[in-house]
């Protein structure tokens, strides 16, 4: 990165009154380099709870279905009984990927272990798809290779709170029936749970070639920043170029993703169901579910539509963030209709506007009409509100413009002029695109506003 724009990042640092994170990526780390371009990546929570799908004992259980062994209060050897159930015939990863890739989505990140403790690969210990299951077979394995086959990075969710190991025990006892979470270490038993988290942590890096290790369930009190600084170090020499987020460590601050000090174990922050309202001076990551729950839940309707989800991905990199949308696939190995709809809606809009998403960079100002992201050499805006009078104001830039456009239709060159501080572009009656229509200006050098 050039000097002038590291220089530009810190100052910004210090102008917010925030500090320089202490181990998040800078802004120069190349390993960071395709996950920034990516901005878009599909989140899949999978596992023994599909097989329930949010009911236990005949009862509709509150919460998202991942949870049902916590919110049920089930004992393990209750839930184990669901891992002969779990046969998902119709699980075929080269489908998961080529639904993600269209969508224009450049990684997978999944659940090789929730909270649950059960794990999606052939893993030390038989709590896992391979040893516990009719299916009987490695899905990690079978996805990590179709990715590497479509060009889409295979990542990996790792929970740190483990419902199913010995070592540790329910948080409380609810009418003789557990309450996992959070769960509480028996005493000189830690060393032992995380020597077995580091033997499936080593075979996901080394075996299963992981590009990003997304840990989850950091909240224990018995797992502290100071184990994550370890743990971080200790991964990055198995390594070099792995990523890893910021629930490694104990550094996380409610569902904001960050401390109030802006600093943390990992390279980047992870704001849950929500988007800051402005951009943050580090690397971070939006999650965010299509409907309520992130596990398969057969109650949860209620879905978001097609065009939020589209302006949600918009917001997001005009933020500088990536956007990690999660699907639930059901105990059968598809996703859900509803999912798969929502995908297909992004991928048209994605085959047509991708290029003002991948790639791109936080915008210059935030317009009340919609989005603006960048890359060298162009603007892309992204118009919500079409204005009813065909008029579009923008500040003025301090660049010589040589063309504008829409990026549905390239050869349309749209009339620019300067009025004072502000441009104002004439655009077309009718918006090209019902949910966000694009329009480029590509400028000499870097876009820059007037000062």
């Amino acid at each position: 990165m050039h000097l002038r724009i590291l220089v530009a990042f810190l100052v910004a640092i210090l102008l917010a009154g925030g500090s320089i994170p202490a181990s998040a990526a800078s802004p120069d780390d190349s390993r960071m380099d395709w996950w920034r371009d990516a901005r878009f990546g599909m989140f899949v929570h999978w596992g023994l709870y599909a097989v329930p799908a949010g009911k236990y004992e005949g009862k509709e259980v509150k919460g998202i279905g991942e949870w049902i062994m916590s919110r049920a209060n089930i004992p393990r050897d209750r839930y184990e009984a669901f891992a002969p159930q779990f046969d998902p015939q119709q699980y075929d990863a080269d489908t998961w990927v080529r639904f993600a890739k269209y969508a224009g989505m450049k990684y997978i990140v999944i659940t090789s272990k929730h909270h649950d403790g059960f794990c999606l690969f052939d893993s030390e210990g038989q709590y896992d798809v391979v040893d516990a299951t009719p299916y009987g077979k490695d899905i990690l394995a079978d996805l990590r290779d179709a990715c590497e086959r479509h060009g889409v990075k295979f990542c990996t969710y790792y929970s740190i709170m483990d419902w199913h190991h010995p070592s540790q025990k329910p948080a409380k006892m609810n009418n003789g029936r557990p309450v996992w979470n959070p769960t509480q270490m028996i005493d000189d038993q830690k060393q032992q749970y995380v020597d077995y988290m580091k033997g499936h942590l080593e075979t996901l890096v080394k075996d299963y070639r992981t590009h990003v290790l997304w840990f989850d369930g950091e909240w224990p009190s018995w797992w502290t920043d100071q184990d994550g600084q370890e743990l971080y170090q200790w991964l990055l020499k198995l390594n070099p170029e792995l990523i890893v987020n910021n629930r490694v460590g104990a550094g996380r601050k409610g569902m904001s993703g960050f401390t109030q000090e802006g600093s943390f174990a990992g390279d980047f922050g992870t704001p849950e169901q929500e988007i800051p309202a402005t951009g943050v001076n580090s690397d971070w990551e939006s999650c965010m579910t299509m409907n309520d729950t992130w596990g398969f839940k057969t109650s949860d309707k209620n879905w978001k539509s097609s065009q939020r989800l589209i302006q949600n991905l918009i917001d997001i990199t005009s933020k500088g963030g990536n956007y990690l949308l999660n699907i639930g696939p059901k105990a059968d190995g598809t996703f859900p209709q509803a999912s798969v709809d929502r995908l297909r809606a992004i991928g048209q809009w994605m085959s047509v506007n991708g290029e003002s998403i991948h790639g791109t960079q936080a915008a210059l100002f935030r317009p009340d009409w919609g989005r603006v992201t960048r890359k060298e050499g162009t603007l892309y805006l992204h118009v919500f509100d079409w204005p009813s009078d065909g008029k579009l104001t923008i500040p003025a830039l301090s660049n010589e413009v040589r063309r504008v456009s829409l990026l549905a239709s390239p050869e349309t060159t749209l009339n620019l002029k300067r009025d004072g501080q502000t441009m104002v572009i004439d655009l077309p009656s009718t918006a090209p695109d019902d949910i966000a229509s694009v329009i480029t200006i590509d400028t000499k050098g870097e876009p820059a506003l007037t000062e």
